[in-house]
């Protein structure tokens, strides 16, 4: 029974619908997951420049997620809502980009059009995280981003086996003349942006939010203990000024060990390492860190802290003790799933399939069978994310959440010992686990630890911690695996299991708030 006050539970119908347009955005996602090396490929990029490629998808995230997160805190109308009209927009923008893709004539054409959809995908994804905080009391946020969790596994599942149910059961090719991307690539795509926009429509209209002034009256019953985590004491400017330019000298100094190693005196311990160009990116973003702190620095010396961009950058440094926790745990785990995202699929065309060339029929039919490889991971995923309502009853969340990831580090490692391509399904059942486990309980436990009134921005921050791992692989994924597995794209799965190995040392260290004494489906019953 709700107490007076209090958030109102939803029924189960309720967290259906305002789920559902996940199912949408995952389609989209897993379209590009899937596809886009693939896409790459066709158009000429060697392997070794795909991860350098994908740095679109993670600078748009990183600069987008913290943005839209700001804005929709801000945005309130009495027909539109808060958070729905930016997941109108994006939907429609990224089914824009979907249909464009798969006619791109040209590498850069297909790079910009990652660049877009990737942007889309992120302002329809974003406010869907803080929706759920916003509209469900704390006994209900597991299952609610559980709920969300399922519709991506379902999501991707769909979209995993399109190209290859284009191919076997509808008869499309899946070759195409050199440099042109095969049909069942293509239709894939315009299906998935139609499901997109339809399943995101269907949240929209199906959906209510709560208005600010009841949102408030919702966190004051939740009491004093609600977002008491978050940091009250403001970053000074020589604060600012000095981290600013304690990260703007790592970043030059990087750049400067970058050039030195790629120049023609470059050091002989090095040997026979290639240092890529791709890691100036990687020393732009330190430099890019330290340039907003000294923008920061110069902002908070005037006294002119109400701007969106103090509000933002202030937020980063006053994260709760918990979401600094989290974003250990986020970084390796989404580094680990880049590196079978970027590489799954030429790893598995050559090492299992025995083809490097994209434009063979046995690299399109190798690509097919590891889309479809995607959908029985997802599909496991879908399945797991239901458990997780049952299970999180029983068990802490930081606990269960660690032994998904280990379930996952043993599941890459299974990808370099099945050779059999017909048993690959093995290795997807403990990813899949995993993957469920990662879109749904650190968002469920965050959710805990942040006002109501921040709950967007504090999503769109959190979600950097996706991103700068997926920065660090798209430059350092192929330095490694050329350097250390001699170019060989399969041994990005070691790097992943070793990735998922950390984030599960690292889920044993982080404080659940709601958890404390309380089951996480009943927190806040009390």
């Amino acid at each position: 029974m709700t107490q007076a006050g209090q958030k109102p539970a939803l029924n189960a119908g309720q967290i259906w619908n305002m789920s559902f347009g996940f199912l949408g955005i995952q389609i989209g996602f897993e379209l590009q997951n899937g596809n886009v090396s693939r896409i790459f490929q066709t158009l000429g990029a060697d392997v070794g420049e795909l991860a350098i490629l994908w740095i679109a998808a993670p600078m748009t995230g990183l600069i987008v997620q913290p943005i839209i997160g700001h804005l929709s805190d801000k945005t309130w109308s009495p027909r539109f809502g808060r958070r729905r009209p930016y997941f109108l927009i994006g939907a429609l923008l990224a089914t824009f980009a979907l249909f464009v893709m798969p006619n791109a004539p040209v590498l850069w054409v297909a790079a910009g059009m990652l660049w877009i959809m990737d942007a889309s995908l992120n302002i329809t994804m974003e406010p869907f995280r803080a929706f759920v905080g916003d509209n469900l009391p704390d006994r209900q946020r597991t299952m609610g981003y559980a709920m969300q969790s399922f519709f991506i596994g379902t999501g991707a599942v769909m979209a995993g086996a399109l190209p290859w149910v284009m191919t076997n059961w509808l008869g499309l090719s899946n070759i195409a003349p050199v440099g042109e991307i095969p049909e069942t690539v293509r239709w894939s795509f315009y299906i998935g942006g139609a499901a997109l926009v339809a399943a995101v429509a269907w949240t929209v209209f199906s959906t209510k939010e709560y208005s600010p002034q009841d949102l408030a009256r919702f966190e004051a019953a939740r009491g004093p203990a609600a977002g008491a985590a978050h940091g009250n004491v403001e970053r000074t400017a020589r604060q600012f000024s000095n981290g600013g330019i304690v990260w703007i000298i790592a970043g030059l100094g990087l750049a400067a060990l970058v050039a030195f190693a790629r120049g023609e005196n470059r050091p002989a311990f090095l040997g026979d390492i290639e240092v890529a160009k791709d890691i100036y990116v990687l020393a732009g973003l330190l430099a890019g860190f330290g340039v907003i702190q000294l923008v920061a620095a110069s902002l908070r010396g005037q006294g002119r802290n109400d701007s969106g961009f103090m509000e933002v950058v202030s937020d980063l440094f006053a994260m709760p003790k918990t979401m600094r926790q989290l974003a250990v745990v986020q970084f390796f785990s989404w580094f680990g799933m880049f590196a079978l995202w970027i590489y799954g699929t030429p790893g598995v065309t050559e090492y299992h399939f025995g083809a490097a060339d994209a434009a063979s029929a046995a690299y399109q039919d190798g690509a097919d069978w590891w889309s479809l490889m995607g959908s029985v991971r997802n599909g496991l995923a879908a399945a797991a994310a239901l458990g997780f309502v049952m299970i999180a009853a029983k068990i802490d969340r930081c606990r269960l959440h660690a032994i998904n990831l280990l379930m996952g580090a043993a599941g890459f490692a299974a990808v370099l010992l099945v050779r059999d391509p017909a048993l690959l399904w093995i290795p997807q059942i403990g990813i899949g686990i995993a993957w469920a486990s990662i879109v749904a309980l650190p968002y469920a436990i965050l959710a805990g630890c942040v006002p109501a009134e921040k709950m967007g921005i504090y999503m769109g921050v959190f979600n950097i911690f996706i991103v700068v791992p997926q920065l660090l692989a798209s430059t350092l994924l192929g330095f490694l695996v050329t350097n250390l597995f001699g170019g060989e794209p399969i041994y990005a799965m070691a790097i992943a299991a070793v990735s998922f190995v950390l984030a599960a040392t690292a889920t044993l260290f982080v404080t659940d708030g709601e958890a404390r004494g309380v089951p996480a489906l009943r927190a806040g019953e009390a």
